[in-house]
């Protein structure tokens, strides 16, 4: 056995089915959770499934389905519980103790991927801000010796407890990580305002739609493309010229479904090539059985970062790996989306008013062609207004 397979983690993931959130709805977040821990390397081995009204305030799911958990993991010696939501500090420190393994929330396992993707200074600091605002309010009741980051002697006030000591350590070291990111935000503005007035396109989307690997297509370079959740972390931009139109592209990093808050606002820098592209490019995995409702956590996304007015090209990525259930003939019930074929979905999304789309594969390089032409079209229309004198080029 190599080292590799011997230090890979058990998890087990803990999911709700509630009034929000239905069997299926469950089933796709457990999917998405399970895509999320492989990506961190470890191995998915069960998943625990509660139907509650509402996640139990003390220990999320009920005491019965507790008890089966405990069981289960001590039986099979799990290192890891991942539970689908963002936990509280009292649920994680009760689920801790009746569990006896590690418990990691959705948010934290993110974050976890954001570390271990973090190549440059800047991703890392940003990283590293997010997950010391995840921690602060869950520090009650725990005690993590931070003061030895420091040093200890004489940094404790008079009467102030260690979860006090903590606390302090922590805010002032989110205060450092501010301070480096407004100066790393200042640099990368004035890189941004270096490239002066050139047309700029950022690709958007949901993780893992195959943005980079259309990067490397349009641009002939060599971003760095995984089948992993968040393989992109650092924002990528490359000049591309198409006939004999320059214009930057940006690739950025990929939205998901309960984003922790925290990363989108220590994200900043790299998201301000999306407030300041004038246009996105919106990469759309059609093979993904739940592609809609990515489309609206990215439309969400956008709207959060106040970019939700950008001029939008949706590109339909993958379509070489989309598949569909095909109804009999004689078959006589309603047609439901499981039953659209890539024709159908392609009237629907092309005839939706103010939406310019287009299907391809960027793997297969299917309908690459095309999608450059419409890129052409784009970035010729708002060169025109930007040049008004420069027409003849066109």
């Amino acid at each position: 056995m190599n080292e590799t397979a011997k230090a890979q983690e058990k998890a087990i993931l803990i999911g709700l089915i509630t009034k929000g959130q239905d069997d299926a709805r469950s089933k796709e977040y457990l999917d998405e959770l399970e895509f999320l821990v492989d990506t961190a390397g470890a191995i998915t081995k069960k998943r625990f499934v509660q139907r509650l009204s509402s996640p139990d305030k003390k220990t999320y799911v009920g005491s019965g389905k507790l008890e089966e958990i405990s069981a289960y993991v001590e039986y099979e010696e799990i290192d890891i519980a991942v539970i689908d939501d963002e936990l509280g500090p009292s649920q994680i420190r009760n689920l801790e103790k009746e569990l006896k393994c590690k418990i990691l929330d959705r948010t934290n396992l993110i974050l976890d991927i954001f570390a271990k993707r973090a190549q440059t200074a800047h991703a890392k600091t940003q990283v590293e801000l997010a997950q010391y605002q995840y921690l602060l309010p869950r520090l009650t009741g725990m005690w993590t010796h931070l003061e030895r980051q420091r040093g200890g002697i004489g940094m404790r006030g008079p009467g102030e407890t260690e979860i006090e000591t903590d606390r302090r350590i922590i805010r002032d070291r989110i205060s450092l990580l501010k301070k480096r990111l407004e100066q790393i935000d200042r640099q990368m503005e004035t890189q941004r305002s270096n490239r002066g007035s050139m047309v700029r396109i950022a690709l958007v989307g949901y993780t893992n739609v195959g943005k980079s690997t259309l990067m490397n297509l349009l641009s002939k370079s060599d971003v760095f493309a995984e089948n992993k959740l968040f393989a992109t972390l650092d924002t990528t931009v490359r000049k591309v010229v198409i006939e004999n139109l320059p214009f930057l592209m940006s690739d950025t990093v990929g939205f998901i479904r309960k984003l922790p808050h925290g990363l989108v606002e220590s994200f900043k820098s790299t998201l301000d090539e999306v407030r300041e592209a004038d246009l996105l490019l919106h990469i759309v995995d059609i093979s993904h059985p739940d592609f809609e409702e990515q489309i609206n956590v990215v439309h969400q996304t956008l709207q959060e970062i106040k970019a939700g007015d950008k001029p939008v090209v949706m590109v339909f990525n993958k379509i070489d790996a989309f598949s569909y259930v095909k109804k009999e003939a004689d078959d006589l019930s309603p047609e439901t989306k499981e039953n659209y074929s890539l024709e159908v979905w392609q009237k629907t999304w092309m005839s939706k008013e103010h939406t310019k789309s287009i299907f391809i594969s960027a793997k297969e390089k299917i309908n690459v062609v095309e999608l450059k032409d419409l890129i052409y079209e784009e970035v010729k229309e708002i060169h025109a207004v930007r040049y008004p004198y420069n027409n003849y080029l066109y």
